[in-house]
């Protein structure tokens, strides 16, 4: 799907891991339609990441899926320089990609809690230093990492234990590398809260849990990738989190949001 044209080559290109579907897929979507290229990347989703990749082309924009497992060191190294060698270049990068695996205090174990880092800490962090190596051999251009968080941080309670000190140690690395990488490449946080259903969601508690929210109403995947896109654009933003969760990281709540 990847146009060969050379005014294609021009535009900057972003990569947003695990952009097959939900908020991935509109975050790419939006890139697309701010002017960029899109790497999409996916470890399982291979179907539903090629009709992102169509959705993108349709837009008249260049777009290629690139499949890579980020648990696994080799495969997440690996991902970057495939890219550059379809793209030519990397000018963003959005760690969306995340392991989400249940535990707490009682059931957390070395083995969870390290399938959870290695994604959700190590990839951004081996991804974020090839781009700023690839910057610095350009020579001319600056980048941005936008690194996804979670409300959660704000707002702690038991449930998914390995996944918020994941994401914690998360937020913790974009703080670092906005300083480390600085002035090359700018690190954004951005933390969604509740946005859509799943297998334990249904629609009556997304109703309870719009009602519980500051603003009566949730955050839509649309206004995440809004947000992405601002932080994305504003340069002078870099080392700090922008919160998109209608005000839940102010509502102290003992359990997560399927459990309430």
């Amino acid at each position: 799907m990847l146009q060969d044209s050379s005014p294609t080559r021009q535009r900057p290109v972003a990569l947003v891991t695990g952009s097959a579907k939900r908020i991935g897929r509109e975050i790419a979507l939006r890139l697309a339609r701010d002017g960029h290229d899109v790497a999409i990347h996916t470890a399982h989703s291979l179907q539903q990441a090629l009709e992102t990749a169509a959705e993108i082309t349709d837009l008249g924009f260049a777009a290629e899926v690139f499949e890579a497992d980020l648990a696994d060191e080799s495969r997440c190294v690996e991902l970057f320089p495939r890219i550059v060698q379809r793209f030519g270049r990397v000018d963003a990068i959005v760690n969306n990609a995340s392991a989400f695996d249940y535990d707490n205090v009682a059931s957390l174990s070395y083995e969870r809690l390290n399938a959870h880092m290695n994604v959700n800490a190590g990839a951004p962090l081996i991804l974020a230093r090839q781009l700023h190596a690839h910057l610095m051999a350009s020579g001319e251009r600056t980048g941005v990492v936008i690194n996804m968080l979670d409300q959660r941080l704000w707002n702690p309670n038991p449930d998914y234990l390995s996944y918020a000190l994941s994401k914690g140690a998360l937020e913790l690395l974009t703080r670092v590398l906005a300083v480390s990488l600085a002035p090359t490449v700018r690190v954004v946080g951005v933390a969604p809260g509740l946005t859509t259903g799943s297998e334990l969601i249904d629609d009556r508690l997304l109703t309870t849990m719009a009602n519980r929210a500051l603003t009566h109403q949730l955050p839509t995947m649309q206004e995440v990738a809004a947000t992405v896109s601002f932080a994305v654009s504003n340069r002078a933003f870099t080392g700090s989190t922008l919160m998109v969760d209608a005000g839940f990281h102010l509502n102290s709540m003992r359990r997560d949001f399927p459990f309430l």
